[in-house]
């Protein structure tokens, strides 16, 4: 079951996840900007008023791609961390799933860093404010009952995420546009321990 399934399930989804597929290879190999509905249109052979019934505009595409690549990455690493036992396990946990959600969701990883600042700065920009407070309030229920953060003087709740997550992500930027060639998830232990370490805690 691919992403698109997860997020949109039921048979009646499918012209959804037909113009939603179309949609995600047009940005990836065309950019956000430069597509068009047209393009969308011609790349999954529907009608203009089949994509707008079912997402307005290009935004709602953008958002809606957006949103389910989020979603989906939030769902591996709520799995990865209901197995933690330890403080070390939720960073690993949190690394882990990063790292292995990229690895196996490449072209969902691109289009997510490409279009970060479209969301955000957009008209699905609240929803995306909510969605990111609810999911660190979440992580920061994860780091609590972990231990994360005990005895590390100083750190901010808020900054905990990037640091634990901040070197994966910029490695992970560095594989997807070919400046490295080696799978990041080669260096998964080293990067769980970088982060780690980078918490004063060890």
């Amino acid at each position: 079951m691919d992403l698109l399934d997860r997020s949109y399930p039921s048979r009646r989804a499918e012209l959804k996840r037909s113009i939603l597929r179309a949609a995600l290879d047009c940005f990836n190999t065309q950019g956000i900007e430069a597509t068009t509905i047209e393009m969308i249109r011609l790349a999954c052979d529907t009608s203009v008023g089949a994509i707008y019934h079912h997402f307005t505009n290009k935004e709602g595409l953008v958002a809606a791609l957006f949103f389910a690549a989020m979603e989906d990455q939030s769902a591996l690493r709520l799995e990865y961390l209901e197995a933690a036992q330890t403080a070390r396990d939720g960073v690993n946990a949190l690394v882990f799933s990063y790292i292995d959600w990229v690895a196996n969701q490449p072209d969902w990883a691109r289009y997510q860093f490409s279009a970060r600042a479209v969301v955000a700065n957009g008209p699905h920009k609240e929803e995306l404010r909510e969605r990111n407070r609810v999911r660190n309030q979440q992580l920061q229920q994860y780091f609590a009952q972990l231990g994360v953060g005990e005895g590390m003087a100083g750190l901010p709740p808020e900054l905990v995420p990037s640091l634990i997550i901040g070197s994966s992500e910029s490695y992970c930027r560095a594989w997807l546009s070919g400046r490295v060639q080696q799978n990041p998830t080669a260096y998964r232990e080293l990067l769980a321990d970088a982060a780690w370490r980078s918490l004063g805690a060890g």
